[in-house]
């Protein structure tokens, strides 16, 4: 595990492959760390990629370089973050792939930064999200698979989330993944990241900001509001779902019309919502589709 400071973060990361290949960073979701993606960046930095896996913000070993700073992770500070982590290793551009957290992070460079984005891979499909408008309530199906949202906007889910962390989540990706048969040792590599002494203070401000029950950070009111008009993420990309996914929704057609290089769109079957453990070939495919 090496580190990259940033004005905020010193941020751990896994890196692998030549340090002359074209650099692709992989980005994990809630609740996860780095370790999702052992079964795919080996493979890719065998190809010869330069391959880089970061914990985000409040996870592993990653850390906020000052106390005084806010522990906040609305979507345009992990987006912002993954741009500064380019900045201090010199990447001037880099292929994206991730899910949940990591695939929104990945899509808002996307939208910001295009440029700077050889591909992207999204986990999920267009997953930014509107904190500027209060949306309207899903169908009750739909609104019970959120059930861990309403609980960690609550006193009682942040006092849950402090002390049963590693049941917890590891409830959840039972949950979302259910035709997944991880077993205790895949589950132990991942559970000490939660350890970190942000993750509560980090995971609660993500799941309230986004519901309009927690402030952001001003500096990046411009951006949640130019997000909130759904642009769209015009750097070729390729959308894969996980077909056994117990959480993430079905993308509209209007979402997908948001990619206008959109090279692919595939489900994949027998995967859930944790697809680099699940189903590491189609995530490797991907990426290998999108450079091409």
């Amino acid at each position: 595990m090496r580190t990259a400071r940033t004005s905020i973060l010193e941020i751990g990361y896994e890196v692998s492959g030549p340090d002359t290949g074209t650099p692709v960073i992989l980005l994990h979701g809630f609740p996860d760390d780095a370790h999702a993606y052992e079964r795919v960046a080996p493979r890719l930095a065998g190809e010869g990629y330069r391959v880089l896996v970061p914990n985000l913000r409040g996870y592993g070993a990653t850390r906020f370089l000052e106390s005084s700073t806010p522990r906040m992770a609305q979507q345009a500070a992990i987006a912002q973050d993954l741009l500064d982590f380019m900045d201090a290793l010199g990447l001037d551009r880099v292929a994206l792939a991730g899910y949940d957290w990591g695939g929104r992070a990945a899509c808002i460079v996307g939208i910001l930064a295009p440029e700077r984005v050889r591909g992207l891979v999204t986990i999920g499909g267009y997953n930014v999200q509107n904190t500027v408008t209060p949306s309207e309530p899903a169908p009750p199906h739909r609104e019970r698979m959120h059930w861990y949202q309403w609980y960690f906007n609550t006193a009682r889910g942040r006092q849950g989330l402090a002390g049963n962390r590693y049941e917890l989540c590891r409830y959840l990706w039972r949950e979302w993944s259910p035709t997944w048969d991880f077993d205790d040792a895949e589950y132990a590599t991942t559970a000490p990241s939660f350890d970190n002494p942000d993750f509560v203070d980090v995971v609660i401000h993500s799941y309230r900001h986004r519901h309009g029950n927690a402030p952001g950070d001003p500096r990046f009111d411009a951006i949640e509001r130019r997000l909130a008009g759904r642009p769209a993420i015009a750097v070729p990309t390729v959308i894969l779902h996980g077909g056994d996914d117990a959480v993430a929704g079905w993308p509209s057609e209007r979402e997908v019309r948001a990619f206008p290089a959109l090279r692919a769109r595939r489900i994949i079957p027998g995967a859930g919502h944790f697809m680099p453990r699940e189903a590491p070939n189609a995530v490797v495919d991907a990426i290998r589709d999108v450079l091409r």
